[in-house]
């Protein structure tokens, strides 16, 4: 078994640090402890290919002097270590350019409790090898048995994460909390008939042993939207309505988190920078940002910086209430955080979203595709979003929609459209929130796309 991470002994780490920086001479500290271990198993073709079981535990440091700031990380927990890494944190202040911005929270601002979120599953923990190599194996075993014409395979990846993060402020804060994430990932091949290799999988995930999929579920799903691709072709250049399915949608959704977030507004490099309680979007959207979701895979009790982690309505019926902020961005704008900061060992605090959700409607996803005809969007690849300006354009692959039916695969084709239209032109949302991942949306309609084929 697993070395089982502590939230309470990272607390005191951050603790005790925090007060080596204070002797050290910092005006300000605060400090990010993370402890953890990953459990990583690769199947392909029934043999193991890759069993890695690993843990890891850091320290990140970020010190105030003179409104100067300095981040610093390290690996090394002994005392007489910590107390010399804390001098030469505070020495490096001396080298940054002084930003009052950028000192801490103030002390009324810091969270006052840590709820319960229930994010730590006690069975993960027995998780071991063998079996997650069993659950891996059981997965790709049965796409590869699903249809003779599944012939070859990616792997089967099964995976536990298993971590504990505690934070110190000097501004009034020191909580921790642990958290566990477990999934299942398939990966079939198939050969078409012009001698192409189709690609496609399916996975499933939870921070809960009891939330994830039957591995076999999981590989004949795989299976069977990796066959659905045989015959893939192109179509020709055309205007028409486009239904994106959740895993496309949350793509969109993703692209929205960046533009709405309250560093890119600052730095002028969002379209909606000005656009805060006007309509971004169609009356069918509305996008909250909640980090106290009990079990969910983006939860958190506090934010990056201690302040109280707290949901946040982004768009409210296709209207924009808020940016996202973190203590920095919004003393840029004028404005109080949202307790949305983010926080990497290595970085200072930026802004970050953690369950971002696109409510689901009351729509069956099968009614959003009744279309004369229409471009079904299963995956959305390449980088062409502009956020400055919102012009917006991505590789795709799908299926063609003919009277109400799926008639084709489609492939290597792409789709246009400013970003801002894309929101205000949705006409339909699903009722199938797809809630595997931290950024979650339901099958999404626009009412017209340019896609360029043939």
């Amino acid at each position: 078994m697993s070395r089982l991470p502590d939230a309470r002994r990272c607390q005191e780490w951050a603790e005790q640090m925090l007060s080596y920086a204070r002797t050290a001479g910092a005006d300000a500290a605060e400090v990010l402890v993370r402890d953890g271990s990953e459990l990583e198993v690769k199947v392909r073709m029934g043999e193991p290919e890759l069993v890695k079981d690993a843990g890891s535990r850091a320290l990140g440091l970020r010190v105030l002097r003179d409104h100067r700031v300095a981040v610093t990380y390290t690996s090394d927990f002994a005392p007489a270590a910590m107390r010399q890494f804390a001098r030469e944190s505070v020495e490096l202040c001396e080298l940054a350019e002084p930003d009052p911005l950028a000192d801490l929270p103030e002390p009324h601002e810091m969270a006052r409790d840590v709820p319960e979120l229930d994010l730590w599953d006690e069975t993960a923990p027995s998780l071991d090898a063998a079996q997650a190599l069993r659950l891996a194996r059981q997965g790709e075993q049965a796409a590869l048995q699903f249809d003779p014409r599944v012939t070859n395979s990616e792997g089967g990846i099964c995976s536990r994460v298993m971590g504990a993060t505690a934070f110190a402020s000097s501004a009034g804060f020191s909580g921790g909390y642990r958290g566990t994430s477990l999934s299942l990932v398939v990966a079939p091949v198939c050969d078409d008939a012009d001698g192409k290799k189709r690609n496609g999988y399916h996975w499933t995930a939870s921070r809960f042993t009891s939330g994830l999929l039957d591995p076999e579920a999981v590989g004949c799903e795989a299976a069977r939207r990796t066959l659905a691709k045989l015959g893939s072709r192109k179509i020709a250049t055309c205007q028409v309505p486009a239904v994106f399915a959740p895993e496309a949608a949350r793509s969109l959704l993703g692209q929205l988190a960046g533009v709405v977030s309250g560093g890119a507004v600052w730095r002028k490099s969002s379209y909606l920078a000005t656009r805060e309680g006007t309509a971004i979007a169609s009356p069918l959207v509305t996008v909250l940002d909640d980090p106290l979701r009990p079990r969910a895979p983006g939860s958190r009790p506090f934010d990056g910086e201690g302040l109280a982690a707290r949901p946040n309505v982004v768009v409210s019926q296709g209207v924009l209430r808020t940016f996202l902020c973190d203590v920095y961005s919004a003393r840029k704008l004028g404005r109080r955080s949202t307790g949305s900061a983010g926080r990497g060992l290595g970085g200072g605090p930026h802004v970050s979203t953690s369950n971002f959700v696109l409510l689901a409607g009351k729509t069956p996803p099968a009614e959003l595709e009744r279309l004369s005809q229409g471009l079904y969007v299963t995956d959305l690849m390449g980088f062409g979003f502009n956020p400055v300006t919102g012009d917006w354009s991505q590789g795709a692959n799908g299926f063609w929609i003919d009277n109400g039916s799926r008639v084709h695969p489609v492939s290597e084709i792409t789709i246009s459209i400013n970003f801002d239209d894309l929101w205000k032109s949705i006409d339909g949302v699903g009722n199938d929130l797809d809630t595997r991942g931290s950024v979650q949306s339901p099958t999404l309609r626009v009412s017209r796309v340019t896609v360029a084929g043939t």
